[in-house]
């Protein structure tokens, strides 16, 4: 079997629009790294971007079940002794508040410059207006 190569000027690639306001946060970013990916293509290549533009709006208002607002921890690190940072979702939403669905769909994305490149096809904002209006986004229904 061959391995087989798409060239990238035949690749359509479409902008589609998600609405996160009342939806869950994990499933939204399941949603939008399928079509990162290029998995609803029917030529979809695990080793190609050929996949889509996607555009999240209301990220600020995605829901999370259970505790997570309080016992969810980001960490980070500033490479000097003792300077592991430990923040709640609910800190990190005021501070950032794009910031826990750009995490959750880099982490379900491939970790290489593959991953590095599909994170630049997507767009979150945290409210409702975006300056994406005139690629014509799809909306996607969750």
């Amino acid at each position: 079997m061959k391995t087989i190569f798409v060239k990238p000027q035949s690749v359509e690639k479409k902008w589609y629009l998600i609405d996160a306001e009342g939806k869950n946060l994990g499933r939204v970013a399941v949603a939008a790294a399928r079509i990162l990916r290029g998995k609803n293509k029917a030529e979809y290549v695990p080793h190609q971007d050929l996949g889509d533009y996607v555009i999240i709006i209301n990220a600020a208002k995605a829901t999370v079940t259970g505790n997570k607002m309080e016992d969810k921890m980001y960490y980070r690190h500033s490479m000097y002794p003792g300077g592991l940072k430990a923040e709640s979702l609910e800190k990190v939403l005021v501070r950032k508040p794009t910031y826990p669905m750009e995490h959750a769909i880099k982490g379900m994305l491939p970790h290489g410059r593959l991953g590095r490149k599909l994170m630049t096809n997507v767009k979150i904002y945290a409210g409702s207006e975006h300056p994406h209006t005139a690629q014509q986004p799809v909306a996607v229904e969750i």
